[in-house]
């Protein structure tokens, strides 16, 4: 039983969400040959205020690409 999980910044849409589930799952299905209903995916999010690059807040990166 493959199980996935993907770590994303918050901030995508359900629709964006389901689509990379759905391709992840579709990927798994045709490379190994596993049964559909056997493959586990799932997404989790992190807020920008939690995750930091070089210092720096996602949370502040993003208000810098704004200004």
């Amino acid at each position: 039983m493959p199980l996935v999980e993907i770590h994303l910044l918050e901030g995508r849409t359900k629709e964006q969400k389901k689509a990379l589930l759905e391709a992840v799952t579709k990927a798994i299905q045709e490379s190994l040959g596993t049964p559909l209903e056997t493959i586990r995916v799932w997404v989790q999010e992190i807020p920008k205020d939690e995750f930091m690059t070089a210092g720096i807040l996602a949370s502040e990166k993003e208000k810098m690409r704004r200004k």
